[in-house]
């Protein structure tokens, strides 16, 4: 008998042995083995999970319309904002796009985080049909939800409730943290900055622990200087950019903690005439639409808003069939992009190393 399936009970491999074998969550390998062509995923991701999937043996059982609870088909999508950034934008095109392949539609709302609007949004959707609710956040944080949600099934998208009741899914920040500065650590450069994201969220406590948990990995001492305060504005990776290439011993390598911060980042170091990657690596997170244009174009890691609503609306109608996802949390992997900003010149003669 195999380990996975002594591990499994006798039943056979699961989804959590494949993802284990695989170095991957559970929420990657239902992506990649449902066949998802929206979810960005790297050939290398998709390629670890099938292999490791056919090594075990896993049969994938492909969800059919009739998971979603007879008479009830539809999910109420509630986001607190749309307007500032695409996060929850693309989180509601991954619930949809999973859910309508279910039998299920999504309807969109958005509350502005007021509990009074949240809760005439719940009065006003109470019908037969509905199957639950989904509630997001534009930012990954605690949430206190009104009374009201607790006459609904609820799953929480980039946000968690504080006594950990509700199934939540998250992204990977502490991991995307670490992929981000073992790829600059991997083509060369020791003297790693950080320009973390505003103070007091939960990305940017989370990316700096990751970005420390990979010096410490690689035995390379944490210089608290080269960690600066940002807050997701071009401006910020302006300024802490500035001051960082004014240490009398400067970095080589800046890992800003969104894009916006390193389109500021670009510009300091173009007013102080160096040079994008061969004096000064840099590396995003989020994958906006602006890293592919930038010059040099960005690497970055991707922030899996698409696949984290798609997880979501997976786990609510797990819950309105009666599977018991109560506490559950799901991190969804931040994948890294490699592009020009961290490509190793000739001169360096270094091997890029990329994060699959």
């Amino acid at each position: 008998m195999t380990k996975a399936k002594r591990r499994s009970g006798g039943t056979g491999p699961t989804m959590m042995d494949v993802a284990a074998a695989a170095g991957v969550s559970q929420a990657t390998v239902s992506l990649v083995l449902s066949g998802s062509k929206l979810a960005r995923l790297s050939d290398a991701t998709r390629q670890r999970v099938t292999e490791a999937a056919e090594r075990l043996n896993y049969k994938f059982v492909r969800r059919s319309q009739k998971s979603a609870p007879a008479g009830r088909s539809t999910i109420l999508f509630i986001a607190d904002e749309v307007s500032t950034d695409p996060w929850m934008s693309l989180a509601f095109e991954g619930a949809r796009d999973r859910a309508l392949n279910l039998g299920t539609n999504v309807l969109m709302a958005v509350s502005h985080a007021d509990a009074d609007i949240e809760a005439d949004l719940l009065a006003s959707f109470a019908r037969p049909d509905l199957v639950g609710v989904i509630y997001g956040t534009i930012l990954t944080r605690q949430v206190h939800l009104p009374e009201a949600f607790d006459a609904h099934n609820t799953v929480l998208v980039n946000c968690y409730d504080e006594q950990g009741v509700l199934p939540s899914v998250i992204p990977a920040d502490l991991l995307g943290g670490r992929v981000a500065t073992e790829h600059l650590i991997g083509i060369g450069r020791r003297r790693i900055a950080l320009i973390n994201g505003q103070q007091g969220l939960d990305n940017p406590r989370d990316r700096l622990k990751g970005y420390r948990q990979a010096l410490t990995s690689n035995d390379i001492p944490f210089d608290p200087a080269l960690v600066r305060p940002g807050n997701w504005e071009p401006s910020a990776g302006y300024a802490m950019t500035m001051e960082l290439m004014a240490l009398d011993n400067p970095p080589d390598a800046i890992f800003c903690a969104n894009d916006l911060m390193a389109v500021g980042c670009y510009d300091a170091l173009r007013k102080l005439g160096l040079s994008i990657p061969d004096d000064v690596a840099v590396v995003g997170f989020d994958d906006r639409e602006i890293a592919r244009s930038m010059h040099p174009p960005l690497t970055t890691l991707v922030l899996p808003q698409y696949e984290m609503g798609r997880v979501a609306a997976e786990m609510l109608l797990d819950r309105a069939n009666g599977l018991n996802v109560k506490g559950t949390r799901i991190k969804v992997e931040c994948e890294l992009v490699p592009r020009a900003s961290t490509a190793v010149s000739q001169q360096s003669g270094v091997a890029v190393a990329v994060a699959g």
